[in-house]
């Protein structure tokens, strides 16, 4: 039935992460069993656990794919804890989809396995011209014929899990119309705007207004200070191995030697020549008729030499260059036929070549111009070939260095001097270290790994190294906390001007809003009384210069009488107040008749969303996974 992919197993993981169904490939179905016993549950579907290990080799595999689609990306974005639950989902999505597929007792069969197989274009590259398994493909992927016949048949069944849905949504007319009317109605509205800042000046908040404001436990968040660590630290890098490292002058004159070229310009020349066709294949008379014009020509050239572009243009044969006089501007050697480069790069600038015979026909060449062919000389490039040789050493013996930094770090975990001075690399202090970045962070102490190890709670009591943390490529770095202060409020006097700045906004966007309030109900009951600017078309899509709760209220507004008003609270920008005058149609977009359309994709969408969320419930799923208590990366 389907026998020519029966023989070997594993995964082409990543072909089918993007050709297949993405939000099942993180994981493969053969590897739960292996990570279960004994491990952290991180979420649960119908009594199956998903295991912290399983997250973790998931994630790892994730987020190398990630690389693998965008090499220059930086990886680190992605080892985070709000990347992992992401992660999470997508395996918890997929277990619920097994068990749907198994509880529903839906099946692919070898015939529709292989009716797929053969006609799917996205499996195009996997078939030989003949139709059968390219078994070669599979094997650069690690993956056996019978692994790619289980994933593939297990995909099409997880697939017929939303068929049902996402091929019978229908979005009705009405329903399509009345989505659509919500997006692109156009009103004609009014907005007086009462902006905060406008009151900041009539606001003079006493001191016993600032001390209830400091005291407030709603407040309290702005003034308290972060957690912060005083802390000694230690890198190990290429630049840091390179330092210990010295070349003699031999080794670098033996290296100057073996690359000679790189530290040479290459030669090239720029010629004109004339060009007198006749192919080699051609009859004798052709050629020598041929040769004999270009004896011609040459003659002409010894006694008028600066007749060249002018007799090029006249009987040159070569279309690219007869135009230009001949011109073939600047080449190396390589570039032209053997005959015609020997010609050319013998010849000195200015000289005009004998007739030179080659397969094309017969050509005078004249040398034009001259350059490259010079050599740097050893101690031009002595610097440049020292840093080179330094580094590929430093590179071979960064390994042995790191797993010696490593070991003392671990091993001598009360402090860091001892590492720093066999390896002579300076140790290094940093205050005020917070757990998130502060302002001017860089290099290693803005990395996440390095101070989520500082932050843990043995590291902050015991004051002992952390371990020996990656942190970049070739770059290690060790770090112990030397002094741990806590969060703590800050006196009301050292913040006092901070509280007052943050006491008058509030104060002014709360006088602004009275001041809106009383205005709407005045206008409400005299409109014609109503200080209003010249009305404006807003819609979602267009919102006509207006915040989007202006927009949003307005659009909210009941229509039945008109004109109607609205209160918009805008916090601590203040308060507005809007007129709607009339319903102005839709708002003109481009495309809009492609919007039903995408309004329906949209619907399916939903309701496969929810779908999905009532099979969650069904099995019985749950996610117990803490971001927040997840281990450092």
């Amino acid at each position: 039935m389907f026998d020519f992919v029966r023989n070997n197993t594993r995964i082409l993981f990543f072909v089918l992460l993007l050709l297949i169904i993405p939000s099942f490939v993180f994981f493969g179905v053969e590897g739960y069993s292996q990570f279960r016993e004994g491990a952290k549950t991180v979420a649960e579907v119908a009594g199956q656990d998903i295991t912290e290990a399983e997250l973790e080799a998931a994630h790892r595999n994730q987020v190398e794919r990630m690389r693998a689609q965008m090499p220059g990306i930086d990886s680190k974005m992605f080892d985070t804890p709000e990347m992992r639950r992401q992660t999470l989902e997508a395996l918890v999505r997929e277990r619920v989809m097994l068990t749907a597929a198994d509880k529903q007792h839906l099946v692919t069969s070898d015939e529709r396995l292989q009716r797929i197989f053969a006609t799917d274009p996205q499996l195009a590259f996997l078939r030989k011209p003949d139709g059968t398994l390219n078994r070669d493909i599979l094997a650069a992927q690690g993956m056996s014929p019978q692994g790619f016949e289980q994933r593939l048949r297990q995909d099409l069944s997880l697939r017929q899990v939303m068929l049902g849905v996402s091929d019978s949504t229908m979005a009705s007319k009405t329903v399509t119309e009345t989505a659509l009317d919500a997006f692109m109605q156009q009103r004609d509205v009014q907005v007086a705007r009462f902006e905060a800042k406008d009151y900041l000046a009539k606001v003079n908040p006493t001191d016993a207004d600032l001390e209830a404001y400091y005291k407030d436990p709603k407040n309290v968040a702005q003034f308290q200070t972060q957690e912060q660590v005083k802390i000694e630290y230690v890198v190990l890098d290429l630049e840091s191995v390179k330092k210990g490292i010295t070349v003699p002058e031999d080794e670098l004159r033996n290296y100057y030697k073996e690359n000679e070229a790189r530290y040479s310009t290459p030669e090239e020349r720029r010629a004109s020549h004339i060009l007198i066709k006749a192919d080699k294949g051609a009859p004798a008379a052709q050629r020598d008729a041929a040769k004999a014009k270009a004896e011609k020509l040459l003659a002409e050239l010894k006694q008028n030499p600066d007749r060249f572009a002018e007799l090029a243009k006249q009987n040159s044969e070569d279309p690219g260059s007869a135009a230009n006089g001949g011109d073939l501007e600047f080449f190396g050697r390589g570039a032209m036929v053997k005959p015609f480069e020997e010609a050319a790069f013998t010849l000195k600038q200015g000289e005009i070549s004998p007739v030179v015979e080659t397969d094309f026909g017969f050509h005078i060449i004249r040398v034009t111009g001259a350059r490259g062919g010079d050599k740097k000389s050893f101690e031009a490039v002595k610097a440049e070939i020292e840093d080179e040789v330094r580094t590929q050493q430093a590179q071979k013996r960064y390994a042995e260095v790191a797993e010696q930094f490593s070991n003392m770090v671990y091993e001598q975990t009360d402090a860091l001097k001892p590492v720093a001075d066999k390896l002579q690399l300076p140790l290094q202090t940093a205050d005020k270290v917070t757990r998130t970045p502060g302002p001017g962070a860089q290099g290693v102490l803005a990395n996440p790994k390095l101070l989520a190890a500082l932050f843990t709670t043995e590291a902050i009591s015991s004051k002992r190294n952390t371990e020996a943390l990656e942190v970049a490529p070739s770059q290690l770095v060790a770090a112990r906390v030397v002094e741990h202060q806590p969060a703590r409020t800050l006196p009301l006097e050292e913040v006092k001007p901070r509280v007052r700045e943050a006491l008058v906004a509030r104060q002014a966007a709360e006088m602004a809003r009275k001041e809106g309030e009383a205005k709407l109900a005045a206008w409400q009951k005299a409109p014609a009384e109503a200080n209003l600017p010249p009305a404006v078309k807003v819609s979602r899509l267009q919102p006509g210069g207006q915040s989007r709760e202006v927009v949003e209220a307005a659009l909210k507004a009941k229509t039945d009488k008109l004109p109607s008003w609205v209160g918009v609270d805008l916090g601590p920008q203040g308060y507005a107040v809007v007129r709607i005058n009339s319903v102005a149609g839709r708002a003109e977009v481009p495309a809009a008749d492609q919007l039903p359309r995408q309004y329906a994709q949209a619907w399916g969408a939903a309701e496969a969303q929810a779908y999905y969320e009532a099979l969650k419930k069904r099995y019985k799923t749950e996610i117990t996974y803490d971001p927040k208590a997840a281990p450092a990366p």
